[in-house]
């Protein structure tokens, strides 16, 4: 084992929430930034929607909170709401100034419009490659600076103080040298994203596998929400194509949800037609491809003009043309896919968890900002308006982490005679998708739990990337399955065939910790 310096801020993590927060932390001293892959290799660059801020000349961050709220079906942190929208505007500014070009038109930044959005408040640089550009920009600057960063090494543990009581550091393993160090910081922050590869189909990239909250949970932090996973509702569905997000702001600038038949059905199932909300329009997707028999839906844009597709969505255009299809002429397959992960450790709108010393950003967090449903492109603001809180806090001194009520603990399963046979990542992937998806049962989510604890009795020893990895997925489809059992309705993004309406008595946050005994 070998003991690295010590450092002021360790950071889990290297897409917008990890790079930003590093950039502001490096201020103010030392930074370490530790990344299981490239330090480009993350979900931020997948983002093509955009980043949310009320800068348009008709719009004001109250109507912001609003429809933030409103998307949250109920179970929005308010503080946390009212901070991203009051503050999006600067935030917007900050990114300008580190070098962001966002995309203008005469000479104004450019606004689309996305589903619940009241009015174009979306912010695009690259047409379709937001994440990708905002990534880019701000990983140069980190490699330019005095941080310090650690590439392929995947963080195995937090490292606690004698008494337990406050997180000091992270052991950490070196995939391309098998060799685990131990690195000791003041303040340790995760900014790890989501989960998106617990599932069969998935937006995200092989990384996401739900480290940080495996990782904080493990250690003793409480987590919150954690049934609350929104799955995107059109990615490309092609035989043989990985899914490939087709977002949404192509809705917002017309394109139309066809079923099979060429039927238009958004305005059976909401008011909002094809800008509803994620959760509604994923859920009337499967209904549609149930009654069509049919694994699709498509999306047509050949109504709209074909210069401003292939100049507005590039990464779309071209990504479909090397399958065959061009969207100025050609309806495009979608289906939903696992996109993006709503619960997360319980943090304060200053990222403090519920263990001292430990700190997270970005979409690891559950802040409660999104509530039940996630309102579009408010993840890139995320970042950036909570880590800039997240490096203040830690400049005032003092601890004021949450304190929760209401905290089920989790206990660890015992060995049982389940024949499940040893876990992989794929099974895992087909459990989760059948059992804990975009529709869910008692019947399912029971024969997920029972899965998931025999699996978890069967780990293998962590001693490689990939052993770590399935720990992890392990642990948090555990978390994500005990808290959509708990919850008996439905609300946004969690959908129970079984209890299908929302309750008032749920209108309260599932907040699970690991058990003491």
């Amino acid at each position: 084992m070998t003991i690295q310096p010590h450092y002021d801020y360790i950071i889990i993590g290297s897409g917008i929430a990890g790079l930003y927060t590093a950039l502001l932390a490096m201020e103010h001293g030392t930074v370490l930034i530790l990344t299981k892959g490239s330090i480009e290799d993350c979900n931020t660059q997948y983002a093509q929607g955009g980043i949310a801020a009320a800068v348009g000349p008709e719009d004001s961050p109250r109507y912001h909170l609003d429809d933030t709220l409103a998307a949250g079906a109920g179970l929005c942190n308010e503080e946390a709401a009212r901070i991203l929208a009051e503050q999006g505007p600067r935030a917007i500014a900050e990114l300008v100034r580190l070098g962001v070009l966002f995309d203008t038109t005469n000479g104004e930044i450019a606004l689309g419009r996305e589903a619940a959005h009241r009015m174009p408040r979306v912010l695009h640089a690259g047409g379709d490659a937001t994440g990708a550009q905002i990534e880019l920009t701000l990983a140069a600057l980190a490699r330019s600076s005095r941080i310090h960063v650690q590439e392929y090494v995947t963080t195995t543990r937090l490292l606690l103080n004698d008494d337990g009581g406050r997180v000091t550091g992270v052991a950490g393993l070196d995939s391309r040298t098998g060799k685990e160090s131990e690195y000791f910081g003041t303040y340790t922050v995760l900014a790890t994203g989501g989960a998106g590869r617990l599932y069969r189909y998935t937006t995200n990239p092989e990384v996401t596998t739900g480290d940080g909250v495996s990782l904080a949970f493990n250690a003793g932090a409480a987590v919150i929400d954690m049934e609350f996973y929104q799955f995107h509702p059109t990615a490309l569905c092609l035989p043989g194509a990985p899914p490939f997000l087709i977002t949404e702001a192509m809705r917002g600038e017309g394109a139309i949800l066809r079923n099979t038949n060429g039927e238009p059905f958004m305005e059976r199932y909401h008011p909002q037609g094809d800008l509803a909300p994620r959760d509604v329009v994923s859920r009337s997707l499967l209904a549609e491809m149930h009654a069509t028999g049919a694994d699709h839906v498509v999306l047509d844009a050949t109504h709209l003009p074909a210069e401003m597709l292939t100049t507005r969505f590039p990464s779309i255009y071209n990504t479909c043309l090397s399958h065959g299809l061009g969207i100025t002429v050609d309806t495009i397959p979608v289906s939903p896919a696992a996109h993006y992960m709503m619960g997360g450790v319980l943090t304060n709108t200053e990222g403090e968890t519920t263990l001292p010393g430990l700190y997270a950003c970005g979409e690891v967090t559950g802040t409660g900002l999104h509530g039940a449903n996630r309102l579009a492109s408010n993840s890139l603001l995320e970042t950036v308006v909570f880590g800039e809180r997240l490096v203040q806090r830690t400049l005032e001194g003092g601890w004021s982490g949450p304190k929760p009520e209401g905290v089920v603990e989790l206990d660890e399963p015992k060995a049982t005679d389940s024949k499940a046979g040893p876990p992989t990542k794929e099974s895992l992937q087909e459990l989760m998708w059948d059992n804990v998806g975009i529709l869910r049962d008692l019947d399912g989510l029971d024969n997920a739990a029972r899965t998931l604890d025999a699996w978890q009795t069967q780990l293998p020893a962590g001693t490689n990337q990939t052993t770590h990895e399935l720990a992890n997925m392990v642990t948090l489809s555990r978390l994500m399955t005990t808290s959509a059992l708990l919850r008996q309705e439905s609300r946004g993004a969690h959908y129970r065939t079984d209890f299908p309406d929302t309750s008032s008595t749920w209108e309260c946050h599932t907040v699970i910790t690991k058990s003491r005994h």
